[in-house]
């Protein structure tokens, strides 16, 4: 039985894309044509082979392929400009990254999730269809990719937004430690397994205020039981800190404390300190 396939298609990039996958087809039976018209480019994939199901999931597959690469990035900014128009020119090409990065993350399953339903989608056209125009493919007939991409991009627009706030945040707490005389002439801050011990430069414990109503800042970001050591540096304001690393280990708390203290931080992982705060913790 014969079946043949028409993708018609403009973009002299997709054409020879499409022309360079078929050729690595690995399957018998199969004939690939390509007719220049006035509008379209036709490419025509004609299968006379007994596997009807396996040639059009091939062809799927690739096609899916070809319209992530070729059409995804145009469709995320055009849902950018239309959904998120009141950001700036600037913040909409640093939203449009950070959803490229989720959707390249290989930590998540956007990649297959996004390249099944197009697969799906172009197999059932194809179960009762001839001929695509990919334009239109694109653009009418994909609207749960659409969804997803929606979707991510929402979830990007959101990092966004939590990581200006965080940028305004360290900026607020640096301007009020610069803008304050020093209090405190050394602090040692040891950190162990996300918790945080304070001493003075005789070595002595200094008591953690527990209390928000001092508290130096007000932000929606959380540093959970680290935001009382944060207030109580603030409050102390030393000339340096010395940050013992027990377990050697600098993760989103210390680069914050880095961030707003600057210069002021040094980070220790080899002294005495840390060896005694490293011992105790193997021994629990």
């Amino acid at each position: 039985m014969l079946k043949s396939i028409c993708i018609k298609t403009n973009n002299k990039n997709i054409i020879d894309y499409l022309l360079n996958e078929l050729e690595k087809f690995n399957i018998n039976c199969m004939y690939v044509s390509k007719l220049n018209f006035s509008k379209f480019t036709n490419i025509i994939v004609h299968y006379k082979g007994k596997n009807t199901k396996c040639f059009i999931n091939k062809i799927s597959d690739t096609l899916s392929t070809s319209i992530i690469k070729f059409y995804e990035q145009k469709i995320l900014k055009h849902l950018i400009t239309n959904n998120y128009f009141y950001f700036t020119a600037i913040e909409q090409e640093k939203i449009l990254e950070i959803c490229k990065n989720n959707l390249d993350d290989s930590n998540t399953q956007n990649s297959s999730t996004r390249k099944d339903l197009i697969t799906h989608s172009i197999a059932n056209y194809f179960s009762n269809k001839k001929s695509v125009v990919l334009n239109g493919f694109v653009n009418f007939r994909l609207k749960d990719y659409f969804n997803t991409l929606d979707s991510i991009l929402d979830s990007s627009v959101n990092k966004f937004i939590i990581d200006r706030e965080y940028i305004e945040f360290i900026n607020l707490l640096k301007t009020y430690v610069n803008s304050k005389p020093y209090g405190l002439n050394l602090v040692h801050l040891i950190y162990n397994n996300q918790e945080s011990i304070l001493l003075d430069e005789f070595k002595d414990t200094i008591t953690l205020d527990n209390s928000v109503l001092n508290a130096k800042y007000i932000s929606d970001i959380s540093f959970s039981s680290n935001d009382y050591a944060l207030n109580n540096l603030l409050t102390l304001l030393p000339k340096k800190i010395y940050i013992h690393l027990a377990n050697r280990c600098e993760d989103d708390f210390i680069n914050t404390l880095k961030l707003i203290f600057n210069d002021r931080i040094f980070i220790c992982n080899d002294c005495d300190i840390c060896r005694i705060y490293s011992i105790n913790t193997i021994e629990k």
